[in-house]
């Protein structure tokens, strides 16, 4: 009996907005003809860009991946709080935002380049006694978050229309944009939520030609679809050996 050959790479996909990242892996079985697919790093449903998908043998991988600084670009609103620190969230406060230059905002945005702590949203996929943040929202249950360590290795303001900023962030695993945008809004002191967000990296991977157009990817035929996967080989061009190499892995805290 003819034995079909496994599916093994990586897969990258443009995520459009509306979709889950989960909506995407599950397209993706079908698109490769595969079941052994997952991915690199949750986009929230109103979050656009780059989603990697781990094909196969690659699942391997996934913690070492997931695990590599991420870029994002997007725009911050200010004036107004939401209760998901975006703009699917229901505003909780508007505030008069003050006369501002862009340069300002840069001086104020500098206070969060580097190792901060940052408080979780209550509408995350982190769990407290095995429930995730997100389901205890919907009932309208709010709990106390525990600060976590993230760094941001760049922010970069560049652009300023009232009461919109423009801006581009390389960040750590596990840094909420959402979280950032609240924070900035607090410390300016008009308050601020999330208004548009893409990922334009992760990792070693970049939106290019090989990232397919998630909106696209139900319809794409099977061998258009293959042709698009990163293989092993190619994988080992990107990242080297060492970096892929599983550790130990220790329990959460």
């Amino acid at each position: 009996m003819k034995q079909t050959p496994s599916i093994d790479g990586i897969f990258l996909v443009d995520k459009p907005k509306g979709f889950t990242s989960h909506d995407i892996v599950s397209i993706a079985r079908g698109a490769l003809g595969t079941s052994k697919i997952g991915h690199c790093g949750t986009l929230d449903p109103n979050a656009t860009g780059l989603l990697v998908l781990v094909v196969g043998v690659a699942t391997k991988f996934s913690s070492q991946l997931t695990g590599s600084e991420k870029s994002y670009e997007g725009t911050i609103r200010l004036g107004v709080n939401t209760s998901t620190y975006d703009s699917e969230g229901e505003i909780l406060s508007t505030e008069q935002v003050p006369d501002l230059s862009l340069e300002q905002i840069r001086k104020y945005a500098l206070d969060f380049v580097g190792d901060i702590q940052q408080i979780p949203p209550m509408v995350s996929a982190i769990k407290k006694d095995g429930v995730p943040l997100y389901k205890l929202a919907r009932k309208g249950v709010e709990i106390e978050r525990e600060p976590r360590n993230v760094t941001i290795s760049r922010l970069d303001v560049y652009g300023y229309v009232a009461p919109d900023i423009e801006f581009s962030v390389d960040c750590s695993k596990g840094t909420y944009i959402r979280s950032l945008a609240y924070d900035l809004g607090q410390s300016i002191g008009c308050g601020a939520h999330l208004l548009e967000l893409r990922r334009t990296r992760s990792g070693k991977f970049t939106l290019n030609e090989k990232a397919v157009n998630g909106a696209e990817l139900k319809s794409l035929p099977r061998d258009a679809a293959r042709q698009k996967l990163i293989s092993l080989h190619d994988l080992l061009k990107i990242y080297k050996p060492e970096e892929l190499i599983t550790q130990p892995q220790g329990k959460d805290k």
